[in-house]
């Protein structure tokens, strides 16, 4: 088994839930800003050219972010689920993981590549420059919304740590080096995000 690593909050995401899970795997480093990732060998194994994918023994590539950390999550018994235990639990993860992602990491990253990573990105995606601002516009008002919601709880989804958290924070700490800080009238995401950065998990 091996796991596709490179820089970006996608690859981040999935070291810090392996980290939670005490998931190790061997690592395969791409180079996603010299576009290795749009090349082969790499293409063979994930033709999205997206990163990180994980590579099975038996030599199936999963990719995208939740489907990796679902696997891994399933396969690794021995410690607590960061998906849930139940049907509840694990449909509010699903739940609140989904709408992170679709709310507030894609108007963000869009953004992102957009304006500040445009010359990364100009030849491999179709951009929008225009969108830029409004995006980053679209992803401060649904992370306001999300503050006034996590107001008495220890996590996103209520009391316990789950994928939609270490999604969130993953593209948090990203985000803030690329011209999105989170802004400070967020006290609970601020809050939320420093005892984040405090997990050991945070440093994978």
């Amino acid at each position: 088994m091996k796991f596709y690593n490179s820089i970006g909050p996608n690859p981040r995401m999935v070291r810090m839930f392996m980290a939670e899970k005490g998931f190790a795997v061997p690592k395969v480093e791409v180079d996603l800003r010299g576009g290795e990732n749009r090349r082969e060998p790499y293409l063979k194994a994930n033709p999205s050219g997206q990163m990180p994918a994980l590579e099975l023994d038996d030599g199936t590539v999963l990719a995208e972010i939740t489907a990796i950390c679902e696997y891994v999550d399933e396969v690794k018994k021995d410690t607590p689920s960061l998906i849930g235990d139940t049907a509840e639990e694990r449909a509010k993860t699903r739940m609140w993981t989904r709408r992170i992602d679709l709310n507030i990491v894609e108007p963000a990253v869009n953004a992102f590549r957009y304006a500040e990573g445009i010359k990364l990105f100009q030849n491999r995606i179709r951009c929008i420059p225009q969108a830029a601002d409004d995006l980053k516009a679209v992803a401060r008002e649904r992370l306001a919304w999300l503050d006034g919601l996590v107001s008495d709880k220890a996590f996103v989804g209520g009391s316990k740590l789950t994928m939609s958290d270490i999604m969130l924070f993953a593209f948090l700490d990203f985000m803030k080096d690329v011209g999105q800080p989170l802004d400070p009238a967020c006290k609970s995401l601020t809050a939320w995000f420093g005892r984040m950065k405090a997990r050991p998990s945070a440093a994978a």
